[in-house]
């Protein structure tokens, strides 16, 4: 079951759509909590979207998260779920409460959020539903807008495909001390290629094959979900998230399907695929009002300041983009249509929108959470540009734009954090990749997988060649883990936090590398 922005509507639960998708309730009514069912909170508590008065909460209702319809062991009847928010960890001093309502229409997920809270601050929260509690979860607010911000904590992490690896990074970054985590997506994979896990149990039933429904969405999130050590990363810290291809469709394209040649590449079916994906992401994750889904539509790129010191700016480059260039996104030479000036990876709006923000920003720190690579990577060493065009390389113009208008308006000090190679990358960003003396005017951090790709390596004869044929390219490896950034108003210094195996548990994390970049100074070096 989809649901449109329409058919929210008509249910009229609460009298209240916000009451209906489980923001806030408005109206005295309450409906119980069913009796008997397990556990309402198997899937944990999240809280994201953090601003300098508050935050946005989550939990689903899910005592049978992996039941086959999708809907979590749940009944068809709406519950009341009620929160609290306090400044210590044993609710002594609850500073704000509130009440959602959790509706089958939405896998009786609930996005409540708070507003009133004081800028810069921990604060515990935990959920109600009758008479059991969830655990309890731990947020920050942001600083106040312009206020000064001395020093910030943050890791990015991407790429969990939960059939192949155990997602022991996430054990140790909930232990790290930070103020935020950025997701740069593949939360999920659609289909589970491959099954890695020592010792896991078969694969149930319901989650073999590919998802192209919500059910089948729904099982994918709560199968990762269900997972311990990305519970307690949840509940540690607020998280900003945003999507690639996997939580929908390998190498999607905005209205283009990604690969394979099933039915579900017929528009129709293509749209009602996206709009299942799209609700599934918003049921599970703490997202505001403003990012549930029209149908196969959800508003992903937004920003989020913290004081005067960073900006994070979340980008959304699959919804808007042209069709891949050159095939299907894998290697090629002499594409000359990646340079085609109408193709766009960002789509025009959202351009405009991104590069304006550059320009006005006064935080010391512009942060872009992108999705997949910027930097030209060229995996040939010999004379041959040999280049993925599924990432930026395949949309030259939006990137020369990007980058042009961050050397031209002065932006700060623009660094780059991305996802989806599965590796770790450092590399240089230039203006203008075909002038070779341009300018180098940011710095990106591509951050490798929790679990994709599995055990990985320190490094590979492809890490080898992509350092000898990208002068601009500082650092690589393939081993599993997460990004830790730390930023005050000079320095920002990003550790390289990896994993030497996943496909069984208990792996301990080492800092592989550390990387800085100094205020005003493009380019990173190692620390």
């Amino acid at each position: 079951m989809v649901v449109s922005r329409r058919q929210l509507l008509r249910y009229g639960v609460t009298g209240s759509v916000a009451a209906l998708v489980g923001v806030s309730a408005v109206s005295s009514a309450r409906f119980p909590a069913p009796r008997r069912l397990g556990e309402l909170f198997s899937l944990g508590v999240a809280s994201g979207e953090p601003t300098p008065d508050g935050v946005v909460l989550w939990t689903r209702l899910a005592p049978d998260p992996l039941a086959p319809d999708g809907y979590g062991g749940m009944p068809l009847a709406a519950v009341t779920v009620d929160y609290e928010v306090a400044e210590d960890e044993r609710f002594a001093k609850v500073v704000a409460t509130g009440s959602a309502v959790a509706t089958r229409a939405l896998g009786h997920s609930v996005h409540p959020e708070v507003t009133g809270l004081a800028p810069g601050r921990w604060y515990y929260y935990r959920f109600r539903a009758g008479s059991e509690i969830s655990p309890t979860g731990r947020t920050r607010t942001a600083p106040a807008p312009g206020s000064p911000t001395s020093r910030m904590r943050f890791a990015f992490a991407s790429c969990q495909s939960w059939s192949q690896g155990y997602y022991t990074a996430y054990e140790h970054l909930s232990a790290e001390d930070l103020d935020l985590v950025v997701h740069l997506g593949d939360y999920i994979y659609e289909t589970s290629w491959l099954v890695a896990r020592r010792g896991a149990a078969a694969m149930p039933p319901q989650l073999e094959g590919e998802a192209v429904n919500l059910a089948g969405y729904r099982l994918r999130y709560a199968q990762a979900k269900a997972e311990a050590p990305l519970q307690a990363a949840h509940a540690a810290f607020p998280w900003l998230v945003t999507l690639d291809d996997h939580e929908l469709d390998n190498n999607w394209a905005g209205p283009h399907p990604g690969l394979g040649l099933d039915v579900y590449r017929l528009p129709p079916l293509y749209r009602r695929r996206k709009a299942a994906a799209f609700q599934a992401m918003y049921e599970h994750q703490p997202m505001r009002l403003a990012q549930l889904p029209a149908g196969p539509s959800m508003h992903l790129h937004r920003r989020y300041r913290f004081g005067d010191l960073a900006e994070f700016t979340m980008i959304d480059t699959r919804q808007y983009r042209s069709a891949l260039a050159c095939g299907d996104g894998k290697a090629v030479t002499d594409c000359a249509d990646r340079f085609a000036t109408g193709r766009t990876i960002l789509g025009a709006a959202q351009r405009d929108w991104l590069v304006d923000g550059l320009a006005s920003s006064p935080a010391r720190w512009q942060v872009l959470g992108n999705q997949v690579a910027m930097a030209q990577s060229d995996y040939d060493p010999g004379p041959a540009l040999l280049l993925g065009t599924d990432a930026w390389d395949g949309y030259v113009a939006d990137r020369n734009t990007v980058l042009g208008a961050a050397a031209d308006r002065e932006a700060g000090n623009l660094v780059v954090i991305t996802g989806d190679r599965h590796e770790n990358y450092v590399a240089d960003l230039r203006r203008d990749y075909s002038i070779p003396e341009s300018p180098v005017v940011a710095t990106e951090f591509t951050g490798t997988s929790i679990t994709t790709g599995g055990d990985g390596a320190e490094i590979s004869d492809a890490g080898r060649a992509l350092l000898a044929a990208n002068p601009d390219m500082k650092f690589y490896n393939r081993q599993r883990g997460y990004a830790r950034v730390e930023l005050d108003h000079q320095l920002w210094r990003n550790d390289f936090r990896v994993v030497p195996y996943v496909t069984r548990p208990g792996a301990p994390v080492t800092t592989l590398a550390s990387f800085v970049v100094q205020n005003g100074v493009p380019g990173a070096f190692q620390d």
